[in-house]
């Protein structure tokens, strides 16, 4: 009899745990829907990085602009612009300019272009805790990686549930590195210059361009 009860307890988690899962599956759906019907996003965010046991605490701002894959990122001091083919590293500290072919390889590498559809690939998906944050309803879905090699052990998508748009982004290394990436604003089909993506040299006369390939 016991083995029985234990049988149907353990179907009945079994059957839970798939019906959450498809629950996770279906509010990333939304996610992915909605960040799609966008001709543009611009978004405007706080980036944290923390690691108790090595003693780094770092935080900074950032915003980027998206359109389709193209990107134009400022973040910690650097510009990043992506127009489709190459991408340009902007230095202004080191009066320097990397170019470079994006790396279709990388897998495990969140560009600003995919960074809102980065969980659709490579993970397993948990429905986890709801946040109350500032009268907001921001579920959280717990992605795994599918690789064991990959550095990272989970990472924690809060979607707020009015919106279905991402309201932070929290990443937990297997070293303890805590990484969060918190949108502050979150714009949309925004008129754009028709050079916002143009890389012009001639706007860094003192540069050093370093071309990769």
């Amino acid at each position: 009899m016991k083995k029985v009860v234990s049988l149907i307890l353990f179907l009945a988690l079994s059957i839970s745990m798939q019906g959450q899962d498809k629950k996770a599956k279906d509010l990333l759906d939304k996610v992915t829907a909605k960040i799609k019907s966008y001709d543009n996003i611009i978004i405007d965010f706080k980036y944290s990085l923390t690691n108790s046991k090595e003693n780094i605490n770092k935080e900074s701002k950032g915003n980027v602009i998206l359109d389709g894959n193209k990107y134009y990122l400022n973040f910690m001091g650097i510009t990043k612009i992506y127009d489709g083919k190459k991408t340009y590293t902007i230095v202004p500290e080191d009066e320097e300019i990397t170019i470079s072919s994006l790396d279709e390889k990388d897998e495990n590498a969140i560009t600003p272009s995919k960074m809102l559809t980065f969980f659709n690939t490579g993970f397993k998906y948990y429905w986890d805790i709801p946040q109350d944050v500032k009268g907001r309803k921001i579920q959280y879905i717990k992605l795994v990686p599918n690789s064991s090699k990959d550095a990272r052990k989970e990472i924690l998508l809060g979607i707020d549930s009015q919106t279905n748009i991402i309201y932070n982004v929290i990443e937990i290394g297997k070293n303890g590195t805590k990484t969060t990436l918190t949108v502050n604003s979150f714009k949309t089909n925004q008129p754009l210059s028709k050079n916002q993506f143009t890389f012009a040299s001639s706007k860094y006369p003192n540069y050093y361009i370093n071309k990769l390939d």
